[in-house]
């Protein structure tokens, strides 16, 4: 996501834009818009700083994670919108899944191991985690015993994570810290990552496990919520972008969706 979030109002609604995509939106490891490859991914913030832009939208606070790619990309739109002084909070809870055993791998390796099929289903269904990361993988003490991460505790600390182990914290900072700063009138902004956003948008909308198996969020488009006094939206969410650009880009999630990518990016 990016993800960006943002109320109207005390309750109107909340914007949400997808964080700009790496090789592979991940989570915990190196992750970064700096570099050739990632030129995409910094048009996209730009491009989404600009919708939210010329949505007229102006913010009181900003909730993100802690992986760097995020706070580039929440960089670069605060740069659009012509607020870099706002206030940014920052948590793990809102960090992309902890893709656990796979994370290292690319689709060749990982479809030979475990066949491409069970891949998929690790990657796209709602409570099935891939392999735990075992403390002599390349990437456990890399992860473990990052500074940023000092925070959790050990017991918190997740091997891997499927969409319901993602959703669960990712809605409990939803409850706890960023609906009461909605409810006090504060205008949100949020910045996250797609199955952190998958997580929240199906909690919102009442996404049965199995559907939301097909629920791809567009990278780099901005999408508005109307909440109700309860929190819950009034319709369906919103993209600023015309229909033709959001079907284009949900079509270009999907397609990476069907493949393992690099599943490296889970740390900075």
């Amino acid at each position: 996501m990016l993800p960006s979030t943002g109320m109207l109002d005390a309750l109107a609604g909340w914007y949400q834009r997808r964080h700009s995509r790496a090789i592979h939106n991940s989570s915990w490891t190196i992750e970064s818009l700096n570099g050739e490859s990632n030129v995409s991914g910094r048009e996209e913030a730009h491009t989404s700083g600009q919708a939210l832009k010329q949505a007229g939208l102006k913010f009181d606070l900003v909730f993100t994670s802690l992986l760097k790619r995020a706070h580039q990309t929440l960089d670069i739109v605060l740069q659009e919108i012509g607020q870099t002084d706002l206030s940014v909070v920052k948590s793990w809870k809102l960090n992309e899944r902890h893709y656990g055993g796979l994370t290292g791998l690319n689709k060749a390796d990982a479809a030979a191991k475990y066949g491409d099929k069970q891949v998929q289903i690790w990657r796209r269904s709602y409570n099935v985690p891939p392999p735990v990361m075992e403390e002599d993988h390349p990437m456990n003490n890399v992860i473990v015993n990052n500074p940023k991460f000092s925070m959790i505790r050990k017991k918190d600390f997740p091997k891997v994570e499927s969409l319901e182990m993602t959703q669960r914290r990712v809605v409990a900072f939803w409850t706890e810290e960023i609906v009461p700063q909605i409810k006090a009138g504060k205008k949100v902004l949020v910045v996250a990552h797609g199955t952190s956003l998958r997580g929240l948008v199906k909690y919102l909308e009442g996404i049965s496990d199995e559907d939301v198996m097909n629920l791809n969020l567009p990278t780099g488009i901005p999408f508005v919520y109307e909440l109700n006094e309860n929190m819950k939206p009034i319709k369906t969410l919103q993209y600023l972008a015309d229909e033709k650009t959001v079907l284009k880009s949900i079509a270009k999630v999907a397609s990476v969706g069907g493949t393992t990518k690099q599943l490296q990016d889970q740390g900075n």
